[in-house]
């Protein structure tokens, strides 16, 4: 038994050198990116996006071009160094989510990580802003970034449909598209606000503010965990001679109970 246990010991020890050497070598690459953003953004203030060169970028980062193309496939992308972290760390909420969160609420919280991107640095995240505004071809790059969003939420949210409110049906992607781009809508929309403030202000508060305006218009028809069968309802109502009888279950939805009895009003 001894010997068997051995090589289980022997590759514990060899696992966490090779985690931490992960981890270092992703925090070197981050901390280049952003070396060679910087550099890319003091140019462009200064020189002009037109003007300004790979080489001149890689130059001011004090590395050779190969590295710049190394990080970046040019330099229009050098403006958005976090981007693929933000995504990864935005996939890892959804994916670690708790079994009974309502999954927009997942969602929103998953987009949380961009905004708290944009708020670690406020002074480069409105130049960015500005610079983005003036070049087209920024703007375009940041529309792409923005898309990659939507897609990881909608494929998201398409896994978290209620059969219930859905049987028989064929809106699902629809309505995981449009909520989908309604949080990322939501999310860009106080992002920009912020940013014409100078990077001024509660941006989480606002932005909670805004998933809430979302939550109440496309919270309906999605299910926490896996989808629930359509043989247990989470509320029925029906009303009566002026009288109106509710039952739900005590983890149904309020805004789902809310719309049963609207729904058994209507039809008295």
């Amino acid at each position: 038994m001894s010997q068997s246990a051995k090589p289980s010991r022997t590759s514990t020890r060899s696992d966490a050198p090779v985690s931490a050497a992960s981890t270092k070598a992703a925090a070197q690459r981050l901390k280049m990116r952003r070396e060679l953003a910087s550099a890319a953004m003091e140019l462009f203030a200064t020189k002009g996006y037109e003007a300004t060169t790979v080489d001149e970028i890689a130059a001011a980062a004090g590395v050779a071009r190969r590295t710049f193309f190394r990080h970046f496939r040019s330099k229009e992308e050098a403006i958005f160094p976090d981007h693929d972290d933000t995504l990864v760390r935005a996939e890892a909420v959804l994916t670690a989510a708790p079994p009974h969160e309502h999954p927009l609420d997942t969602v929103c919280r998953g987009i949380k990580e961009v905004m708290r991107m944009y708020a670690a640095s406020p002074a480069l995240s409105v130049e960015r802003y500005r610079l983005t505004r003036e070049v087209p071809a920024l703007r375009e790059r940041e529309i792409a970034s923005v898309a990659r969003y939507e897609r990881l939420f909608t494929r998201y949210l398409l896994g978290h449909f209620d059969e219930r409110e859905h049987a028989g049906g064929s809106d699902d992607p629809l309505l995981a598209e449009v909520a989908a781009s309604a949080v990322v809508t939501a999310h860009n929309h106080v992002l920009r606000r912020w940013l014409r403030a100078g990077g001024k202000g509660d941006v989480e508060a606002q932005l909670d503010h805004a998933f809430g305006i979302v939550r109440s218009a496309f919270g309906w028809g999605f299910a926490a965990g896996a989808p629930i069968s359509s043989e247990r309802p989470a509320a029925t109502a029906r009303a009566g001679d002026d009288v109106l009888v509710a039952v739900a279950r005590t983890d149904a939805p309020l805004n789902e109970v809310m719309r049963t009895i609207q729904q058994a009003l209507k039809e008295a």
